[in-house]
């Protein structure tokens, strides 16, 4: 459990993923991650937009990961998927299903929705935001990606990639937008929304 005082940080990351973890730190937000956390694995969106989909999945990860946690805290959750040809494409299921969505962006563009949703479990205050950014591939080889997939690094991820790590390996992809929220958090709408949180990159609590 939780609890509020000067050696605790005062931000929740509701998440299990490293990316999201590393962009936190790396933009300098002490956080702490919750032993609680949601699987949203089985949940189907239906007929909601892409951004309501995420927005509310970001909201039930904050609220799922809520209880136990110290006063004063307030609880980040995020959930991104990619949208192609009007079809929402999360996490892939096994190493075909990774390779199959792979090959389907090649010579295309895709969108990349992320919903962030900020919780006082206190007060019941909430915000709920959304970002979007658009990626296109270029041509990949067939032994790039077949290369990719024997890493294991498709795993976890929505649209079963990373983009910084996918641009460090050379592949031909551009995008338009915040590069981190195609990560999985829009850094830049972060630092700004979290300082009327109380919430200050290199503050603890």
């Amino acid at each position: 459990m939780l609890s509020a005082n000067d050696n605790q940080p005062r931000l929740v990351l509701a998440s299990q993923s490293p990316r999201r973890r590393q962009l936190l730190t790396q933009a300098g937000y002490a956080f702490t991650v919750p032993t609680r956390l949601v699987d949203d694995g089985r949940l189907i969106s239906g007929a909601v937009s892409p951004g309501d989909w995420v927005m509310a999945l970001a909201y039930l990860k904050a609220a799922g990961a809520s209880g136990g946690i110290g006063p004063g805290s307030v609880v980040l959750g995020a959930d991104t998927v990619c949208v192609g040809e009007d079809e929402l494409i999360g996490q892939p299921r096994d190493a075909a299903h990774a390779e199959a969505i792979l090959r389907s962006f090649i010579g295309r563009e895709h969108a990349v929705v992320t919903g962030v949703a900020l919780l006082n479990p206190e007060t019941g205050e909430r915000e709920l935001m959304l970002d979007e950014a658009v990626v296109r591939w270029g041509d990949v080889s067939d032994e790039e990606i077949a290369s990719y997939i024997d890493t294991g690094q498709w795993r976890g991820k929505a649209g079963a990639y990373n983009l910084r790590e996918r641009l460090e390996a050379g592949w031909a992809i551009e995008y338009r937008g915040d590069a981190t929220s195609i990560m999985g958090l829009p850094m830049d709408l972060l630092n700004e929304k979290l300082p009327a949180w109380g919430i200050e990159p290199g503050v603890a609590a």
